[in-house]
């Protein structure tokens, strides 16, 4: 068996690498991505302006994470998703959104916070994402829900 030279025995191991890298999964295909809302929003961050004369603000408590959901845009566009399924548990409930179509300005992650959703954090989700799932869980105070959010993507 002929000796190979130092340029062949590197040929051999860059070919190996390349045919094994192709056979490895891309992060840019059906890829899991996980995302978490922050649990809160602090009581120092929330702040009250023009507030009527003669009255101080006070807020006493954090908001906490009350839901959560995939939008059509940022949160200003008012583009919440609708069509979902929904599956219960015994302590659980998941909603999964299918996220194809046209999203000009975006696919978002909302993140609502307080009973009644009066506050909103966002930010925009990858461009491939394709669904996403979000099972929530009963939280330890009053109206808060954990929220576990699992997107798949290309």
């Amino acid at each position: 068996m002929p000796q190979l030279s130092r340029l062949q025995k590197l040929s051999v191991l860059l070919a190996a690498a390349t045919a094994i890298s192709l056979l490895l999964p891309s992060p840019a295909h059906a890829a899991t991505q996980v995302h978490t809302c922050p649990p809160s929003i602090s009581e120092r961050s929330v702040r009250l302006a023009d507030t009527p004369q003669g009255w101080t603000p006070y807020v006493g408590s954090p908001l906490y994470l009350h839901g959560a959901t995939p939008m059509n845009g940022p949160p200003i566009n008012l583009g919440e998703m609708s069509d979902f399924t929904q599956k219960r548990g015994k302590n659980t409930w998941t909603y999964t959104y299918q996220l194809n179509g046209k999203f000009p300005d975006g696919k978002w992650l909302a993140c609502t916070y307080g009973e009644s959703d009066q506050l909103t954090l966002s930010r925009r989700l990858d461009d491939g994402v394709q669904a996403c799932t979000f099972t929530y869980r009963k939280g330890k105070y009053a109206g808060q829900n954990e929220i576990a959010i699992r997107c798949t993507g290309r």
